[in-house]
């Protein structure tokens, strides 16, 4: 399984900026697709995932209500809205695919996302 993800960017405090991670080398409706980022100096967190079953959603909870992730089999790929972006958003994020959102057991490389005034 091969992620890319892309769509990364600069931008201002309350911008939004949508990132994909387009999936190859397996048949992306069966797998979890979730986003992890990892900001300067912390850990590594878990930030939203689709499940492959039935399309159930998660997200951690400084995202919620902000972010939105969805996915488009037809097109191998998964977005994440990301809305209202706040200073703290910015991280590396990356992809990762499993067999269920608890499982992260493929990684793309990472996408910046800075958001600063």
């Amino acid at each position: 399984v091969q992620l890319q993800a892309s769509g990364g960017g600069l931008v201002q405090p309350g911008d939004s900026l949508r990132l994909s991670c387009e999936v190859s080398g397996f048949k992306m409706d069966y797998l979890a697709i979730g986003w992890f980022r990892q900001a300067p100096g912390k850990e590594r967190e878990g930030v939203s995932c689709i499940s492959a079953t039935d399309g159930s959603t998660y997200y951690e909870d400084s995202v919620k209500g902000r972010f939105t992730i969805s996915r488009d089999n037809a097109k191998s790929t998964v977005y994440l809205q990301m809305n209202n972006l706040k200073p703290e958003d910015t991280a590396i994020y990356y992809c990762t695919a499993g067999a269920s959102c608890r499982e992260a057991e493929w990684w793309g490389q990472g996408t910046q996302v800075t958001v600063s005034s």
